[in-house]
């Protein structure tokens, strides 16, 4: 068989780099005065061929490339085309909700773009320092998106204490890195996999297994690493919270499962147990934090330390069981999360102008589309059955007591039933009969634009496809758990095409 040029193994990012590329040159081009709103369209269309070419990758044999740096299986391309559709949702989004004359809207979109070459590289890097490049590449244009917003106080200080914490967590993993170099003299995964176990000083394989999870755990917002969460969230604007808090914690859980159960699967009997108590601690904190708040989008921040706790447990699961089920999980919080962001955009404008709860009130009755989206959201992300938040509760609390943390699950329930309240509370607001203004005239009603109406549908057909007929999704998850678990001496050499067998 003839071997796959190297490039086709990450076209995906080079479509991307190159749309981010076509956007900067344009907008340098164009004269101050001129819309920059096309610029998003631009973006828009690269990242859907960066989409179908991540489907693409499905044609190729699994293997590697560039020296063995990056990968492609139907693992990364899982991830790819999550990460894809999520950015390509939050460029709709942020098409309508942009203010016209909003500062260097041709820079947002770039930023957007390149943040996905960053994510995607993330996904199918199987060399510890291209990991920490791709990490960095993602984390600073996020890190600029979170204070995009520099005329009110609350943006510099989300950009500000996003990147010194993420900055912190960024140097936890790279020590982290250096560690498990000086243990086994290499940094590429699957090397350290085998040398692990014969390695002379176990000690630093220990310190580099904990510092690798410190670093990764900040970048899914998981307690006790989840301080960041809640201001960068209210800080930032709400397009870019939608693409925070789902894109860049994909990219981030997928490295999670690359590092566990490929570079340290011999572990398994210490991180195990390590992410067990991180999972509890996540629900629990991040679902009491949420019930006191009266600030809708910290409230869906501390709910998303929640999830986090909720797709942790997953990795409790044996064998490709636990893989599968973080990875549904991931996908499903994603469509529903970015969906109710959607609309909280919409609802609460651009700059906040209606933050808090008691401000959804009446919503049905004053735009009953945005309403019934509010309503179907948060009953996904409770996880009433029919919507993608039930499957994947589901399938992550039946991997955790397959893999005997029969507990674990059972706190996970009490912790999803004591979500219900918060989100029960944004959803009973919604429905009740809108508060007339001082001069007897109703609160303005929404407007929904082509663009972020587009983006709504997406999110509410990936949510309804998930909870009723999740079967393609979660076969593609099961696909790429046995991928991920390939052995590892069939990766040494670049090039060489790995074999898809799950581990027994």
């Amino acid at each position: 068989m003839n071997p796959v040029p190297d490039i086709y193994r990450i076209l995906p990012e080079v479509i991307l780099t190159l749309t981010g590329v076509l956007v900067m040159v344009v907008d340098a081009s164009l004269p101050a005065p001129w819309p920059r709103r096309s610029l998003g369209w631009v973006a828009a269309i690269g990242t859907t061929l960066a989409l179908w070419a991540s489907l693409g990758q499905l044609a190729l044999p699994v293997g590697t490339a560039f020296s063995a740096t990056v990968e492609t299986s139907p693992f990364t391309v899982f991830f790819h085309v999550l990460i894809c559709g999520i950015v390509l949702v939050a460029i709709l989004l942020a098409l309508d909700t942009l203010p016209a004359k909003s500062h260097h809207q041709g820079e947002y979109y770039a930023l957007v773009v390149f943040g996905a070459v960053g994510m995607c590289l993330l996904t199918s890097a199987v060399e510890l320092l291209l990991v920490f490049i791709a990490l960095e590449i993602s984390s600073i244009a996020t890190y600029v998106l979170a204070g995009y917003r520099k005329d009110t106080g609350r943006g510099p200080e989300a950009a500000i204490k996003y990147f010194l914490l993420g900055s912190f967590a960024t140097a936890f993993l790279l020590y982290g890195i250096a560690l498990i170099f000086g243990a086994t003299g290499t940094t590429q995964v699957y090397e350290i996999a085998r040398a692990i176990p014969t390695a002379q000083n176990h000690s630093l394989v220990l310190a580099a297994l904990a510092l690798m999870l410190v670093g990764i755990l900040f970048k899914v917002s998981a307690a006790p690493f989840h301080v960041w969460t809640p201001d960068v969230y209210e800080g930032a604007p709400s397009p870019v919270v939608a693409l925070l808090s789902t894109a860049p914690k994909a990219a981030a859980f997928a490295l999670l499962l690359r590092v566990v159960y490929e570079v340290f699967p011999t572990l398994r009997s210490l991180w195990s147990p390590l992410l067990w108590g991180v999972a509890v601690l996540s629900m629990t904190v991040g679902n009491l934090a949420a019930l006191r708040q009266q600030n809708v989008k910290r409230m869906l921040a501390y709910s998303s330390i929640a999830h986090a706790g909720y797709l942790l447990a997953a990795f409790a699961g044996l064998g490709s069981s636990g893989i599968a089920a973080a990875s549904f999980y991931i996908a499903a919080y994603a469509a529903m999360n970015v969906g109710i962001f959607a609309v909280v955009t919409l609802v609460s404008g651009y700059e906040d102008e209606l933050p808090l709860i008691q401000d959804f009130r009446g919503l049905i009755y004053r735009s009953p589309l945005l309403g019934a989206l509010l309503i179907f959201f948060l009953a996904s992300l409770v996880g009433i059955p029919f919507t993608g938040g039930f499957f994947g509760k589901f399938y992550s609390f039946t991997a955790a007591v397959g893999g005997g943390a029969v507990w674990l699950a059972i706190i996970g329930l009490l912790n999803s039933g004591l979500a219900a309240a918060y989100y029960l509370h944004l959803a009973f607001a919604a429905a009740q009969r809108p508060v007339e203004s001082d001069g007897g005239a109703p609160v303005l009603t929404p407007q929904v634009g082509v663009a972020v109406g587009a983006a709504l549908l997406f999110a509410v057909a990936a949510t309804l496809v998930l909870g009723i007929v999740p079967g393609e999704v979660l076969h593609a998850a099961e696909a790429g758990a046995h991928t991920l678990q390939a052995p590892p001496a069939a990766a040494v050499e670049p090039g060489v095409m790995l074999t898809s067998q799950p581990n027994p």
